[in-house]
């Protein structure tokens, strides 16, 4: 069916739930699980859900080389057909919104729809200073990387409303869920560019702006919503957490979206 030959499926992948296909696209530094575990289950609740993990996350090992975002779109369509899903929606956070660009310009006959998180078409000025940052805290410093990511990643309210305590919990957690791959991901998040794929982008496609966000700024995901034909967008006030801030609004966003274009 699809029109590009598919690799063999590789990454480690998670499968749950029966009905419509919805395959996930994790964020960098993340992994199916870490990205999508409290709303999970919600989403398999009506799908079956298909997520991958990148060289570097949840079972699947670290790569020796730069990363391709076509290789990681080709291995989530991949493990999607595998899993008998012909076609699926895709939802895609932060980088992995990157992914679900290049999975439906790629793949268009099995996308049948987009939903777009905290993402964006390619790097500005304040994530290509963040990157190189990023990256080279994840190879040398793992006690500092955390208050790095905490910082950037927390929305201004939620940070600001937690106790020293919760703070130091939230660096905790935040330490036990870096993958060993987030210098390879990192990396790939400062240079990946889908701007020339927009604009074919044909599958009903969803935008959620998370307006607290300093990894990728609204800006960013009204590029996005700008150059998709027919794109909708929301807003939620959260950081670039969803999952941690607001997860039950965000899982409501997805589903009242694909309730309306499953396939």
């Amino acid at each position: 069916m699809s029109a590009r030959t598919l690799p063999e499926a590789t990454f480690a992948r998670t499968v749950l739930g029966s009905g419509p296909g919805l395959a996930l696209a994790h964020g960098a530094g993340s992994s199916i699980d870490n990205t999508y575990g409290p709303i999970l289950r919600g989403l398999a609740a009506h799908h079956r859900v298909v997520g991958v993990d990148y060289p570097g996350s949840g079972k699947t090992p670290r790569s020796t080389t730069p990363l391709s975002l076509d290789d990681l779109a080709d291995q989530l369509v991949a493990a999607a057909v595998e899993e008998g899903l012909d076609t699926f929606a895709v939802s895609g956070y932060s980088l992995g919104g990157l992914v679900a660009v290049r999975a439906a310009a790629r793949h268009p006959e099995r996308v049948t729809a987009l939903v777009l998180t905290a993402t964006l078409p390619h790097h500005d000025n304040r994530l290509a200073l963040a990157t190189p940052i990023w990256a080279r805290l994840a190879e040398t410093d793992r006690e500092l990387l955390p208050r790095f990511l905490v910082m950037m990643a927390m929305g201004a309210d939620a940070l600001e409303s937690l106790s020293d305590e919760q703070l130091r919990q939230a660096l905790d957690i935040t330490a036990a869920g870096i993958a060993d791959g987030t210098p390879e991901h990192a990396e790939l998040a400062g240079r990946a560019d889908v701007r020339d794929d927009l604009a074919g982008i044909r599958a009903p496609t969803l935008v959620i702006s998370t307006t607290q966000d300093w990894f990728t700024s609204t800006r960013l995901h009204h590029q996005i919503a700008d150059a998709v034909p027919g794109a909708e967008l929301v807003e939620l006030p959260t950081g670039h957490l969803p999952m941690v801030e607001r997860p039950e609004e965000w899982q409501r966003l997805i589903t009242t979206f694909l309730s309306r274009h499953d396939a």
